[in-house]
């Protein structure tokens, strides 16, 4: 088995003695954060006063986090290495924030959490305490670009930092909890897509501490062959560290860290002196430790050490329990801090010489402050892919193809810090273009007819996998790395990453207000394959539901965009990929649209985010009969056409007609920074006139961007409502009546003087409205003289 290494004096014992004595420094500091408030190095009797009234944070994974952390130290320090460290686990910032605090960086961003007695003191009050921090990795950690309670994200993040990063060492910490997720599971299958020539490495470490919060985990209860086999499958080359005796574990770990971090340099070493990307089997180390290691064997009675109750707070009632208040000081001063820190309350000089210096630090490493390194990327002009436009609504074309075309420039002309990610689909999302520049990630097997149209290589930069999960994960670890990306997916699938999108753009909001953290590029998500074009994959792929849940986050760091056409998603994507610190969604369907604006156009349309079209509007100079509005591209269609019918049914009837881009101009400007001013908004939708709003998505939800709008009263809100099945495009847009005919008989019901001298022309409107269904359900095609429709005017 691969754990028989013979040993070899990779450390002396005297240097396993100062290991040992800082990584009881960090379990000490583990401690610490969670009970103290005062006292913070036992230098007087423990008091009541000194302990926190609430008990908060998660001792479990911390000694062994710590642990992995100190021994990599040693490494850096030995072979100058570049690393960075990730913890998986849940709640696992006890385990980080010890050895960050010990090696200094905390104290260099936090002035007030100093290196001695009082800061320490201040240090520990902070933890799981209000107007503190969490007890996870969160943006405030230094160091961190992964915050532990994602649960199942740490290890397609560690690939993300890792690629285009050649030099550097990725350490990851994955929770054995957090293995039993799907995105965790599939993201070992990353080494398939790790280039040794061009990409730095990742080290994962599998936590294997036997236990979530009170259960046992799976891989925990099956036998060392059967895990063994399960990693050698993966195509890992797994190494193992097992025991709970600290001594013989320091050993143990100082010998395989070392021997994977060399391996992992042969690895390269060898891959670039002969240019040969073939895949290797990296190292992995899988390290199996007491859960809450070091802390109280039992409380009461009941095991603790090596079982579930070690989660979280070990010994609980010690505020009210006289056993346990003592027990509590027994446990502390087990580690014996006088021994480790000075009389002013510093790491004593002989631990303090184990931590690297400077940038090498984990916690201080750049690539872990993604945008000290960022470099923005160097942009072709996008209005050189602009569509042709002989007039509004004349010519149908691919909406985004185009783009890919952009992708594919701005991809040529920045080949090491900029990737393109999709699950499968970028050649049907109409973005192929891309593969002229440079083809998919593949470093697994290849066969004959792959050179017929596989698009396969070991330096491709389109990173293609079957899993949402990986590939947001990559793409995340990408970013927060210093870098550039693009993300497509379909939008009846994008669904899979709701809880990745919500953790990222929690991160960025927490980030935006810590002053150390540098901005870094926006995460970038087209959404295509859209609801009102499914006419073959039916009811379960009709789903605009992922706008809601962008809605739910900040506003400071979300961005909507609805582009009707080739020009304007041009324009939005050249936005998008240019800014910083936002999730920007941007929703375009890939199959034939109408075009409506030259780029001048567009430019001037996305601009404003939303605007009158006054080629679609007989308004002006006049109050209007009706306002109508379409936010995207086919409800956009729908409502041009439903006002052209009831041009030529009402010849004196008054429309303006206004299209929405950016998504955010429906809220004040007092719930989100795009917001249109009251008077702008009364402006365009007037005071007291009918609104139809034909939208792309759920319609409640724009209900809810313009509740506290002043005409809310008057607005009439069309949009997908679960009704669908295999449908042609008008089809289904009948029967959620988004189509032309349930738009224009809707206007007549909601302008006073037609409602009864309509009546007539509301008659002919739904009996055209049977016969496009009755044509759709016999020939499996819309009327062509419908579809094809085109603006008259």
């Amino acid at each position: 088995m691969n754990d028989n290494i013979q040993p070899s004096p990779v450390v002396t014992a005297q240097e396993l003695q100062l290991i040992d004595a800082y990584w009881r420094a960090c379990n000490y500091l583990a401690a610490g954060m969670i009970y103290l408030r005062a006292n913070p190095l036992l230098r007087q009797p423990l008091q009541a006063e000194h302990i926190k009234n609430r008990l908060l944070g998660h001792w479990g994974s911390s000694p062994g986090l710590a642990f992995g952390y100190v021994h990599m130290n040693r490494l850096i320090k030995k072979y100058d290495l570049d690393a960075i460290f990730m913890a998986g686990p849940g709640h696992g910032a006890p385990g980080v924030l010890g050895p960050v605090y010990l090696e200094g960086t905390y104290s260099e961003i936090y002035p007030d959490k100093s290196e001695d007695e009082d800061g320490m003191r201040r240090f520990f009050k902070d933890f799981s305490f209000p107007g503190g921090i969490g007890s996870h990795c969160t943006p405030e950690t230094p160091g961190s670009i992964h915050e532990g309670g994602e649960l199942g994200y740490s290890v397609s993040h560690a690939f993300g930092a890792a690629y285009d990063n050649p030099e550097l060492i990725v350490t990851v910490m994955v929770g054995d909890g957090e293995s039993e997720t799907a995105p965790l599971a599939t993201s070992w299958h990353s080494n398939k897509f790790l280039n040794p020539v061009r990409d730095g490495a990742v080290l994962p470490i599998f936590h294997l501490n036997g236990y979530k919060i009170n259960n046992p985990t799976i891989l925990a209860r099956i036998s060392h062959e059967e895990l063994e086999d399960l990693f050698k499958g993966y195509g890992w080359t797994p190494y193992f560290v097992e025991g709970s005796d600290p001594m013989t574990m320091h050993a143990r770990m100082a010998e395989v860290l070392e021997t994977c971090v060399l391996e992992i340099r042969r690895i390269q070493t060898e891959a670039r002196t002969k240019n040969d990307p073939t895949r290797p089997r990296w190292p992995m180390i899988v390290l199996r430790s007491p859960k809450g290691w070091t802390g109280p064997a039992e409380v009461h009675g009941h095991k603790v050490e090596g079982f579930w109750r070690a989660h979280q707070v070990p010994i609980a009632d010690v505020r009210s329990n006289a056993e346990s208040f003592h027990q509590l000081e027994a446990w502390l001063r087990s580690y014996k801090p006088e021994e480790l820190f000075d009389q002013d309350g510093r790491l004593i000089s002989e631990l303090k010489a184990l931590a690297p210096k400077y940038t090498q630090r984990m916690s201080a490493n750049p690539h872990a402050n993604g945008g000290l390194l960022r470099k923005a990327l160097r942009m072709p002009d996008f209005s050189a892919y602009a569509a042709d436009i002989p007039g509004p609504g004349k010519i149908t074309a691919e909406n985004t193809r185009p783009l890919g075309k952009f992708l594919r420039d701005i991809m040529a002309r920045n080949m090491s810090n900029f990737r393109v990610f999709g699950p499968d689909e970028n050649t049907s999302n109409k973005l192929d273009d891309i593969y002229e520049v440079s083809k998919k990630t593949w470093l697994a097997e290849y066969l004959p007819e792959d050179e017929d149209g596989g698009q396969l290589s070991p330096f491709g930069r389109v990173m293609e996998m079957l899993s949402e999960h990986t590939l947001e994960g990559w793409l995340e670890g990408y970013l927060l790395t210093g870098r550039h990306g693009f993300f497509s997916t379909y939008e009846a699938f994008v669904h899979v990453i709701d809880s990745m999108f919500n953790q990222h753009a929690k991160w960025l909001a927490m980030a935006s207000v810590i002053p150390w953290r540098a901005p870094v590029s926006s995460l970038n998500l087209l959404i295509t394959s859209t609801v009102w074009r499914q006419d073959h994959n039916g009811f379960t792929h009709q789903d605009p539901g992922f706008l809601n849940v962008v809605v739910n986050k900040s506003p400071k760091v979300t961005r909507i965009y609805l582009p009707p056409d080739v020009n304007t998603l041009l324009c939005v994507a050249d936005h998008c990929l240019r800014s910083t610190d936002y999730v920007n969604v941007i929703v375009s369907d890939k199959q034939k649209h109408l075009q409506y604006l030259t780029m001048d156009q567009a430019i001037k349309h996305c601009t404003k985010g939303i605007g009158i079209w006054e080629w679609a509007s007989n308004d002006e100079g006049v109050e209007p009969d009706l306002v109508m509005v379409g936010c995207g591209d086919i409800p956009t269609k729908e409502a041009l056409a439903a006002t052209v019918l009831l041009r030529e049914n009402f010849a004196d009837i008054k429309i303006r007609f206004i299209n929405v881009v950016d998504l955010y101009r429906l809220p004040p400007e007092t719930e989100h920074p795009h917001g249109l001013s009251d008077r702008d908004f009364d402006s365009l939708f007037t005071l007291d006139k009918p609104i139809i709003f034909n939208f792309h998505g759920y319609p409640w939800l724009i209900h809810r961007l313009m509740y506290r709008r002043r005409n809310h009263l008057h607005l009439h809100v069309r949009g997908y409502k679960e009704k669908g099945s295999i449908n042609t495009p008008l089809e289904l847009a009948i029967q959620n009546e988004i189509d032309r005919f349930s738009l224009a008989i809707d206007a007549i019901d909601r302008i006073p003087r037609l409602q009864v001298a309509g009546a007539h022309v509301k008659e002919r409107l739904r009996d055209r409205q049977i016969e496009c269904r009755q044509y759709a359900y016999q020939n499996g095609v819309d009327l062509p003289e419908v579809d094809a429709w085109v603006w008259p005017y």
